[in-house]
């Protein structure tokens, strides 16, 4: 005959993360809504295992951790060539800089940071009919894109926008950020091909050849916020993970969070007014038959009492059916094509596929 003890404790239902996941997201009110309840504690599908919460711990020594480059793009009028360099060697490096003097008004850096803030503070009733999981949809807010598949959630919300290569319609776009959306989007695409023009010198090819190739056409827009977290050292705000598109073009505002990882060991992208962060992702790493980087980066989770808002734009090519591989003029004899062809379909496919077993993007399409 069993104890009363033992008994007790058989009966206790033993911690079940699936159902746990499931109850979060059926909310549809993200982590914002766990703090606006007032929660001291974050729930346990936040909490990171030993081994990731221990690698947080790991950054560049003290006094050796460099700042990522920072490139003034206005001096491309008096001295091209040198800014060409500056990007070549901060994308064949570290695969992380940043840009000022980029052309893009203060206000609307300012208004955009504002807009999307705005949005993921709305009264939850107004969130939750844009709260949805499934990819195609041209505006979604969800709270951690890989939530089903993951060891543990990340503490933030996002928008996402689809802005190429055909654009939601403006009326689904949640009206607190509509205008400033749009805007910044226009002026994404202005200094990314600006950008890609640089790139391509860069890479010895005509200014041109990035920009030929619609690398800028297929554009997703994400709005990440961060709320304060009431206990930063147990969870993260994005894992570490490399991009796996082309160019990313990130603002960020004041609070800071973000993190690459270089030789030196992980280092603090420290925001700077006015200045957009650009990487490089796998998908521009295996075209240019790595003479370019992407990078890991992550984000601390944040232990401010003010929320930390970025917006990023994903700048991928348009034709999801065309197959690409390392560019025929970057490979030869002497270096040849590091990565099978494939079809940017296939890529993202992978990206998205549980089945990666830990090893990264570029791996899984490299030459054997």
């Amino acid at each position: 005959m069993s104890s009363p003890v033992a008994t007790a404790v058989s009966a206790a239902a033993p911690y079940d993360r699936a159902k746990a996941v499931k109850e979060f997201d059926e909310t549809k009110v993200g982590v914002k809504g766990l703090i606006d309840s007032g929660i001291k504690a974050i729930p346990p599908i936040f909490v990171h295992p030993p081994e990731t919460l221990a690698e947080l711990k790991r950054g560049a020594e003290p006094g050796s951790a460099p700042e990522i480059p920072t490139v003034d793009l206005a001096a491309v009028q008096e001295s091209r060539a040198a800014v060409i360099e500056q990007i070549r060697q901060a994308a064949s490096t570290v695969g992380f800089f940043q840009v000022i003097n980029h052309g893009v008004p203060e206000e609307l850096l300012r208004q955009t940071l504002a807009a999307v803030k705005a949005f993921h503070e709305l009264p939850a009733e107004k969130r939750v009919p844009v709260y949805r999981r499934e990819m195609g949809k041209g505006v979604s807010y969800i709270s951690n894109v890989d939530l089903f598949q993951s060891k543990a959630a990340s503490w933030r919300d996002t928008i996402q926008i689809r802005m190429g290569p055909t654009a939601v319609e403006s009326s689904e776009i949640p009206e607190v950020c509509r205008e400033e959306v749009l805007e910044w989007d226009k002026e994404v695409v202005r200094v990314a091909r600006v950008l890609y023009q640089l790139l391509s010198e860069g890479l010895g090819l005509g200014a041109e050849r990035l920009n030929e190739m619609g690398l800028w056409e297929g554009r997703v827009m994400v709005g990440h916020y961060y709320p304060f977290c009431p206990q930063p050292d147990l969870t993260v705000g994005l894992n570490s993970h490399a991009d796996p598109g082309a160019l990313t073009v990130l603002l960020q505002d004041h609070i800071g969070g973000l993190q690459v990882e270089t030789e030196q060991g992980w280092i603090h992208v420290k925001p700077q007014p006015e200045a957009l962060v650009i990487n490089i992702g796998d998908f521009l790493q295996i075209i240019s038959n790595e003479a370019y980087k992407s990078a890991h980066h992550r984000v601390l989770a944040n232990h401010s009492n003010e929320a930390r808002v970025s917006v990023a734009v994903f700048l991928n090519p348009s034709d999801r059916e065309r197959v690409f591989g390392p560019l025929p003029e970057l490979t030869s004899a002497d270096k040849p094509a590091l990565y099978r062809n494939f079809t940017f379909n296939e890529f993202m496919t992978r990206f998205f596929k549980k089945e990666l077993d830990g090893k990264s993007l570029t791996n899984f399409f490299r030459n054997s």
